[in-house]
């Protein structure tokens, strides 16, 4: 997952594109990158880390002009190399830089045919130098030396989207023409756009997130659609047309369990109401698991941070305590770039303390937003044991993850899901708790279906291993299986290794 932003602005756009960047960090702390347009000059910084630290005065002062676009990397594919941070640059047509959300998964036909037909190089292993070619490829075809309006831009997405096949939410600065943005056919990673009126005239903006919009005074329009490609030229004036023969919209449901702030609006879904719901449809869960409904649980407790929305009125439904039995250091690194296993282990006992009379001589239940490898789970439920708890319950938001994500969520292999191959009862053992509750599948769309009934259905693979874009088969599985395992990260040399969940949530 990454997040993306781009502004047309009245003024300079680096200062704004910083602040939205640092409001989408959570989707992605291995890199960042801003490029802005100042006349005919492109310029750019981008660096491994954090925004706060890519970022120093001097790079700001360098980031001239009115246009720009800006990423914060969580990578899927290739690797942690700062070579593969974005935006990414090429020089023709026009100059055009380009950042991604998503993952393609015809990557590698697409290099293939780059290399023989369209005569053009890809020089890292990232699929967003191919998308951007793939586009730039396009639009060559395409351009017109005095182009008067984007119908050739237009005519460029729809050829990328008869090539592409994947997850993107792009953004892309090009050089005087202006701001496009486009989604893939099926939405499945998110993006919207806004305005703002200026003392110099109206200013656009388009981000992964409507968080980004609001903190910066922007208004929410909407979504940008399945297909849809949206072109501000240079004059401000914003352009719109479907670029798809048959969209279909199915976001990624995981953006409302997990990845997503929940003070953002997704395809017109409030992800804060729809954890709301989740909570609410997992305490029917429980009592459903008890004879007459009648649990032996004295307290709820959330595993920080994201699942304290579904927790409060799980809590409220079970008619039981909510309380905050864990305290978090958030000065230590995440779980999810430790090295290796034993060192994630440490990393969870140094982040989290657990508050002992929260659990002692009482039968707990905690609340995570999702388990996906469980060995943080296993940690917790020790650590809730050690501070006397008498009995320790988990229950997960989410359904079991069992299949691995393609379209832009870097998942770890299958066989390193806790519950690849196992029932929930033995998962259940595998973490040690003394019962474990998750979330069924057909509760979970519908908390997320219930803000918006509009939608036609939800992007579930990890869940229910089926794929939307109809070209994931079992080789392909199998080498993205291979690629991202442990093993195979630690013999790559590829830097960090990705969370053995996912990454938190500060």
């Amino acid at each position: 997952m990454c997040g993306i932003v781009g502004i047309h602005g009245t003024g300079p756009v680096n200062q704004p594109l910083y602040d939205a960047l640092t409001v989408l960090q959570h989707r992605g702390q291995d890199a960042a990158g801003i490029v802005t347009s100042d006349g005919g000059r492109l310029s750019m910084r981008k660096a491994n880390g954090l925004v706060r630290d890519v970022f120093q005065q001097v790079h700001m002062e360098r980031l001239q002009g009115h246009h720009g676009i800006g990423h914060v990397r969580y990578p899927t594919a290739g690797s942690s190399s700062v070579a593969e941070a974005q935006p990414m640059y090429v020089n023709s047509p026009y100059g055009i830089a380009l950042a991604h959300n998503g993952n393609l998964t015809n990557a590698e036909a697409l290099k293939e045919a780059m290399f023989r037909a369209d005569l053009r190089h890809i020089n890292t292993e990232s699929d967003s130098e191919i998308l951007l070619n793939v586009f730039a490829h396009e639009l060559a075809g395409r351009a017109r030396a005095a182009a008067q309006g984007p119908e050739d831009i237009f005519d460029a997405v729809r050829a990328v989207h008869e090539r592409c096949r994947g997850a993107y939410a792009v953004v892309l600065l090009i050089m005087g023409r202006g701001l496009l943005a486009f989604r893939d056919p099926y939405g499945i990673r998110p993006l919207v756009f806004g305005h703002r009126d200026t003392a110099g005239g109206r200013e656009t903006m388009v981000a992964s997130e409507s968080v980004a919009l609001d903190v910066l005074d922007f208004s929410l329009v909407r979504d940008i659609a399945p297909g849809e490609a949206l072109f501000v030229d240079l004059e401000g004036t914003v352009h719109t047309q479907q670029c798809a023969p048959n969209p279909q919209c199915r976001p990624c449901i995981f953006e409302h369990v997990y990845l997503a702030r929940p003070d953002s609006i997704m395809d017109d879904v409030s992800v804060y109401k729809a954890r709301l719901r989740m909570g609410e449809r997992l305490a029917q869960r429980i009592l459903e698991a008890f004879p007459n409904g009648e649990h032996d649980i004295d307290v709820v407790i959330p595993i920080p941070e994201t699942s304290r929305t579904a927790a409060l009125p799980l809590a409220y439904e079970l008619d039981v305590k909510f309380r905050e039995g864990f305290t978090k250091n958030r000065y230590i690194g995440r779980t999810f770039i430790m090295p290796g296993q034993q060192q994630r282990r440490k990393s969870v006992r140094q982040k989290l303390n657990a508050i002992d009379l929260e659990f002692q001589g009482k039968t707990v239940l905690l609340v995570d937003d999702s388990i996906v490898r469980g060995t943080t789970s296993q940690q917790i439920v020790e650590m809730a044991r050690e501070a006397g708890a008498k009995k320790v319950y988990l229950a997960s938001a989410a359904p079991p993850v069992r299949y691995p994500n393609v379209y832009g969520i870097d998942m770890p292999a299958p066989e390193e899901f806790v519950a690849h191959g196992r029932t929930e009862e033995e998962i259940c053992q595998q973490i040690g708790a003394d019962r474990l509750f998750y979330q069924r599948l057909d509760d979970l769309i519908a908390c997320a279906k219930e803000g918006n009934p509009e939608i036609e259905a939800f992007e579930c693979s990890v869940f229910d291993g089926h794929y939307v874009t109809g070209d994931v088969d079992a080789s392909y599985l199998s080498a993205i299986s291979v690629h991202r395992s442990d093993a195979a990260k630690a013999e790559r040399g590829d830097g960090p290794m990705r969370r053995l969940d996912l990454p938190e949530h500060s």
